[in-house]
């Protein structure tokens, strides 16, 4: 046989490689990693990064060169893994405790700002924290949850302002929305040095960090900065909703990164990741002018508390303008009520309700995040009103007249404003009367006529004819709105309108919902909804989390409440198949219903009542004549249930197949 060629294998000469080990920065891949890292598969590069973990666990020298792994030498290169020829030079590493000043007067000795700091600086400050030193004007979007407390400065989330001093706020950046952001506030402070300002912030600080945390906020101390701390977020709602398979995903995303660096292990051991700015929320100019309008309007109360009806087409960001509308408002002022006539998307009960609200604290986070009690509530049963408008107008009749106009109010409408929904926006407006519509538009949706007085005036409501308007606008709007009866022989009769300020919002930022995904991501997000009340059912973090099936129910006489199932004909001999592993309604009724010994109590009506909470059905004992009621609530509100409602909103398919913890 002939001899045959053999060509040599080409590699990377070892002149190329021993140049690039000297250069390579700490806690990075080494050769055989960053050659077979392609090849790797996730279970593997997992497997990869946790041994990266364990190895700068185990000694402390990453540590005092935090800053080494500098973005550019982080960052991932070609295909081939071939390192850059000409490496840039490293920063000199953070003096250890040993180098360092001798007191906290010389502190501010060194120098303003070494070299290659990622913007905004962050640094390690013990496990499961971080500290953030943001300069003016700068904004550090991310994903994830953490606690976040201000330590110097004013730092702005959503709208809502933190300043040094006030507690800690829980904040939750998930997937299912726009990323949060962390922005520096621009704060008026007398004229100082900036010696004195850095003197007076080593003072505050004193109490909170070490001695070497506080010489690196020194060195990087920059006048008019914002001093934040992120800390690990322990909250049993959000353990709850992760508990269950293919949830995970909404508060934290696996992603393949090479940027292993200290700002990595910092975010990681708080629970967050820094995003991109475009994946944060993108404020036009017509967003901005109309929080400032009506921030001055409701602080002023020079005509009483504003009324604000917000509205538009589904998805265009109304749910987005109300929470930051309230989080401004909770700068000014202690409380905002808020009226929720949104069946599908609640914000802060579970769906198919309309509630009114007083809101104190700030909303931070989507809504499964803060689901919270009402003031006055009624279970609708559905997630939306087609076919029995009626009722729905009634219901809002109802829960209006419980607001006692003492704070402004946020009124949020359906997405539904086409056909038949436009015409009951119309009579909305003229029920409720708005001092301020706020219109919200987006580029991807249709357009939408303006709801200008004139045009409200002029046009026919789906249970109100226009006529002319009423001169006298000082009436009072709850006993005029009890006196509505929308009757038949009332529904040509003129409704009395007092007029209002439009007000036209663009709004274009980064979504995920499609015209073809729509109804599927709606339906996680009330399934969401449902699983962070439910979450209530848990005890406090960081105390484990139990399966459903281990708590211990109620138990209800069948005497004790009467029964409705609404939107639905239900024969009496099936009754109790349709309650049995429902969702229901916890209502209080003013009829009497403890007259009855055996029960089942049925009710011939859907009354609209007052709803207290929610529960789950767990069984129904035939012998003893129980049901078995799961529900969140305490025991003394649950002396005044009397009714059980059972609607059209189902229990989350993951609770009834997933609850082995």
């Amino acid at each position: 046989m002939a001899d045959t060629l053999q060509l040599p294998k080409r590699g990377p000469l070892r002149s190329t490689w021993a140049r690039s080990r000297k250069a390579r920065p700490q806690l990075t891949l080494s050769r055989r990693p960053r050659r077979r890292l392609r090849l790797l598969r996730w279970c593997g590069r997992r497997r990869l990064r946790r041994r990266l973990l364990e190895a700068q666990a185990a000694g402390a020298d990453w540590r005092e060169g935090s800053w080494l792994a500098s973005r550019s030498a982080a960052a991932p290169g070609p295909k081939t893994a071939v390192p850059s020829r000409v490496p840039r030079p490293l920063p000199s590493p953070t003096p250890s405790r040993a180098s360092s000043p001798t007191s906290d007067e010389n502190e501010d000795t060194a120098p303003s700002c070494p070299a290659r700091l990622p913007i905004p600086p962050l640094r390690p400050a013990g496990p499961g924290r971080a500290l953030l030193l943001l300069p003016r004007e700068q904004v550090f979007p991310f994903s994830g949850t953490c606690r976040v407390t201000c330590l110097y400065g004013q730092v702005q989330v959503l709208g809502f302002t933190i300043s040094q001093g006030q507690p800690s706020q829980e904040v939750f950046s998930t997937y299912t929305h726009s990323c949060l952001a962390l922005s520096a506030v621009h704060y008026s402070m007398p004229e100082k040095s900036k010696k004195e300002m850095k003197r007076e912030a080593r003072t505050l600080l004193r109490a909170h960090l070490n001695r070497d945390d506080r010489c690196w906020l020194m060195k990087n101390f920059s006048p008019l900065c914002s001093i934040v701390m992120l800390e690990n977020l322990k909250n049993a709602t959000v353990n709850f909703i992760t508990s269950h398979p293919g949830l995970s995903y909404i508060f934290e995303q696996e992603r393949t990164t090479f940027q292993i660096n200290a700002e990595y292990f910092a975010l990681r051991s708080v629970g967050i990741k820094k995003e991109k700015k475009k994946n944060g929320l993108q404020l036009s100019e017509s967003f901005l002018s109309a929080l400032e309008e009506l921030v001055s309007v409701a602080c002023e109360e020079v005509d009483g508390c504003p009324i604000i009806l917000v509205c538009g087409f589904q998805d265009v960001g109304k749910s987005t303008f109300n929470r930051y509308l309230i989080n401004q408002l909770l700068n000014s002022i202690s409380c905002v009520d808020y009226l929720e006539c949104d069946l599908g998307q609640t914000e802060f009960t579970p769906p198919g309700c309309i509630s009114l609200l007083n809101i104190t604290e700030p909303l931070l986070g989507p809504p499964y995040t803060h689901q919270r009690t009402p003031q006055k509530m009624v279970y609708f049963g559905k997630s939306t009103c087609k076919n029995n408008y009626e009722n729905y107008i009634e219901i809002i009749k109802y829960v209006f007249s419980s607001y006692k106009r003492e704070s402004p109010l946020i009124i949020n409408t359906m997405g539904w404003v086409t056909d038949q929904g436009l015409l009951l926006l119309v009579d909305l407006i003229r029920l409720l009367s708005p001092s301020h519509v706020i219109q919200i538009s987006s580029s991807r949706s249709r357009t939408m006529p303006q709801f200008t007085p004139t045009y409200v005036d002029d046009m026919d409501g789906l249970y109100t004819k226009s006529k002319a308007k009423v001169r006298d606008r000082g009436f009072y709007l709850p006993e005029f709105a009890d006196s509505l009866e929308f009757g038949d022989e009332e529904k040509e009769s003129p409704v009395a309108f007092s007029g209002h300020k439009l007000m036209c919002v663009q709004l274009d930022f980064a979504f995920r919902k499609t015209p073809r995904n729509r109804d599927s991501h709606n339906r996680v997000l009330r399934d969401l909804a449902m699983l962070g009340y439910l979450g209530q059912l848990q005890a406090p973090a960081p105390k484990p989390l139990r399966p459903l099936h281990s708590l211990t129910p109620y138990q209800v006489p069948f005497h004790a409440v009467a029964l409705r199932v609404i939107h639905s004909d239900v024969a009496p001999t099936h009754i109790l198949y349709a309650v049995n592993a429902s969702w229901v309604g916890l209502c209080k009724i003013l009829d009497d219903v403890g007259g009855y010994t055996e029960g089942p109590v049925l009710l011939t009506q859907t009354p609209i009542c007052d709803c207290l909470g929610f529960g789950i059905c767990r069984g129904i004992d035939m012998e003893k004549r129980l049901y078995h009621i799961l529900t969140p609530m305490p025991p003394e509100e649950l002396r005044n249930v009397n009714c059980l409602l059972v609607g059209a909103i189902s229990i989350p398919q993951c609770v009834l197949k997933s609850q082995c913890f």
